[in-house]
């Protein structure tokens, strides 16, 4: 984020300065507009792998996807401890964490076991920031099927 300017944004996006000038009062509000749509676009994505059925493999499959790339993930992070310091900053990361637990819901009704596995996948996930080697899919799936247990069958 050291490295972001209006300059930066707008040849990133392929517009003159003065547009994100215009449309953004200083660089915070650039920045936080874009770390919100960042995350209200992964907040949609975890709520359409709440569409039912065994995901676990497939939020795997993200996460290790993610952990790959931890720019956007770095920058979310970011974002959490920017909204921890201003609660007007909220409503995404509000959004996120009631995306996870809705995840978590399709596994279980106990609300303690919801709230682990949100802590645990965002733990997961800061975690994989710190190290070098980041986990595949099949051990981030070994994390998820042992604090979710299987979804209850459909009839």
């Amino acid at each position: 984020m050291a490295g972001v300017s209006h300059r930066t944004v707008s040849q990133e996006a392929g517009l003159p300065t003065s547009a994100t000038t215009y449309y953004f009062t200083g660089l915070g509000d650039l920045l936080t507009a874009a770390l919100t749509s960042v995350m209200d676009e992964d907040s949609e994505r975890m709520r359409r792998l709440s569409a039912g059925g065994d995901r676990r493999r497939e939020l795997a499959e993200l996460m290790a996807r993610v952990a790959a790339e931890p720019g956007r993930l770095l920058a979310e992070y970011e974002l959490f401890l920017l909204a921890a310091r201003r609660p007007h900053l909220r409503e995404s990361t509000d959004a996120w964490l009631a995306a996870v637990g809705a995840f978590a819901r399709c596994y279980t009704d106990d609300p303690v076991r919801a709230r682990v596995v949100t802590a645990v996948i965002d733990g997961v996930l800061l975690h994989t920031l710190l190290g070098e080697t980041k986990p595949s899919a099949d051990e981030f799936e070994a994390i998820l099927t042992d604090v979710l247990p299987e979804p209850p069958r459909e009839p």
